[in-house]
């Protein structure tokens, strides 16, 4: 294992500096009890980007709210970038009661969640001194594991049933393992059960990063791993499609080494992820325009064990 970690550390990466994280940071929401933010942010610094990150669905037997992925926050954050977390309402601690409507997955509230921290950034970053007036409203990126990465689909484009989701205010996306082509691709169980996976991508135009398990096992469908690729090869959108070795849906411990939905603990292709997963925001957020070229690159040399990047070019103009 150690070898590998190694071969990780071939995939550069700046220096940690200094952060702060507050919670919970509230904000009212109409007929429930207030969204629950986490939010984790260099200490110093003027003009950061934003990473709005959307946690999972979860195990049954597991509860998910803003303070999961907190090691990825602190990677992403001690390099450069604000991360804020919600606790969504698909988590029973996050404000909805079980039989509300739209229960249990209240997928249109996780887009609903979302939007209004956009439309309340200024009233969040009053309620935390440290970043007041540090953020850079126009640098904004959406990303999300799993089912937070099909909440992560919707704001960046993605469509159900024609209706369109998409938030111009997010100029970049990160969708790790999130589901792919519903309708006629799930059994027909699963089908019935998650219409609103009938997902069309073709409406996905912001520039975004997939990313999958070459050993994720896709209980809703047949298809196996190559499923959760889909939005990378139906997107227009979708410039790039990095796939970790070895490791399943919980990207060998992307919501944390010892969380109920980490199926495989694997310290190495973590990270890779939280290493190449960086680069990428890095670049499309401008903060460095070479950083996605250059981790990318590690993984021709040493790092080719841990993962591979597929890319396809962008239109002209875009």
């Amino acid at each position: 294992m150690n070898n590998l970690i190694d071969l990780a550390r071939h995939i550069p990466t700046p220096d940690a500096a200094l952060t702060v994280a507050y919670t919970p940071v509230t904000l009212p929401m109409e007929g429930r009890q207030p969204l629950e933010l986490r939010i984790t942010a260099p200490a110093e610094s003027m003009d950061i980007p934003i990473v709005l990150f959307s946690h999972g669905g979860g195990p049954s037997n597991y509860i998910p709210s803003k303070d999961g992925y907190a090691h990825l926050a602190q990677f992403w954050a001690e390099r450069g970038l604000a991360v804020i977390q919600p606790t969504h309402a698909t988590s029973r601690v996050g404000g909805l009661p079980p039989d509300a409507q739209g229960a249990p997955l209240f997928w249109r509230e996780r887009v609903t969640e979302t939007k209004a921290i956009l439309d309340r950034l200024n009233e969040i970053e009053h309620q935390v001194p440290a970043i007041v007036g540090r953020l850079d409203h126009s640098r904004i990126a959406a990303a999300g594991h799993s089912f937070g990465g099909y909440t992560t689909g919707l704001l960046l484009g993605s469509r159900v049933q024609g209706e369109d989701f998409r938030d111009p205010r997010i100029s970049a996306g990160l969708m790790l393992t999130a589901p792919g082509r519903g309708g006629s691709d799930l059994t027909p169980e699963n089908a019935g059960r998650f219409p609103f996976f009938d997902v069309d991508f073709s409406g996905l135009t912001t520039r975004t990063l997939v990313v999958v398990g070459d050993e994720d096992n896709p209980h809703f469908t047949p298809r196996g791993p190559d499923w959760f690729a889909d939005a990378f090869h139906d997107s227009p959108g979708a410039e790039a499609l990095l796939t970790l070795h070895g490791v399943g849906h919980g990207l060998g411990g992307i919501a944390g080494l010892d969380a109920k939905e980490t199926e495989t603990e694997a310290p190495d292709a973590l990270e890779a992820t939280k290493r190449l997963t960086l680069a990428w925001l890095r670049s499309a957020l401008g903060l460095d325009a070479d950083a996605w070229k250059t981790a990318a690159g590690a993984l021709d040399g040493p790092a080719s064990a841990l993962a591979q990047v597929t890319t396809k070019k962008r239109p002209k103009g875009k």
